[in-house]
């Protein structure tokens, strides 16, 4: 049973935080977030800390607590430190550049593909790693996601799009002997 519900979510010294409504919004440095609050949880705010608390305790309740307690937590680091994700390209040829609100991706199709970066994410782009960055953690690591889609890493020589963490297992080829 995870326990990370019960743990107390610490606020920063320049980060505000409103709970009115079931609805808690962050303002801080970076920018300000609002999240809706489960009807089965409800949160109790101190000067320093808030703390996820059940209605009712049973298993849903829990697994709830804990969601609730993490989402929080994302939206009061976003809001003070912001988050970052890296993506690396790599292949031949495979190349992408920043152009005020969009990424020009060339990827090995016959043609160029314009990716426009949703409100809240900013790109940077330094040889074959693009650096993306934002307050909102669940709508980062979702461009991401959809950035990785446009070409996947292949296993065989590794070529395409992935996380800058991610390992790619790779595969042999064909050897060319019967």
């Amino acid at each position: 049973m995870s326990r990370v519900g019960k743990k107390p979510v610490k606020i920063p010294v320049k980060t505000k935080i409103a709970y009115k409504d079931r609805v808690i919004t962050a303002q801080g440095e970076k920018g300000k977030l609002t999240l809706g609050i489960h009807p089965a949880v409800d949160l109790k705010i101190d000067d320093q800390s808030i703390q996820v608390t059940m209605e009712v305790e049973n298993r849903k309740n829990r697994a709830l607590q804990g969601l609730t307690r993490s989402l929080v937590a994302n939206i009061i680091t976003g809001v003070s430190q912001g988050f970052e994700r890296k993506l690396e390209i790599s292949g031949i040829g495979y190349r992408a550049e920043v152009q005020g609100k969009n990424i020009l991706f060339n990827l090995g199709y016959s043609h160029p593909i314009t990716f426009p970066l949703p409100e809240g994410v900013t790109a940077t782009v330094d040889k074959s790693t693009i650096r993306l960055a934002g307050i909102d953690k669940e709508l980062l690591g979702r461009t991401a996601a959809t950035i990785r889609e446009l070409r996947p890493p292949e296993p065989y020589k590794g070529k395409g799009v992935k996380y800058a963490e991610e390992h790619i297992q790779r595969k042999a080829g064909k050897t060319g002997t019967k």
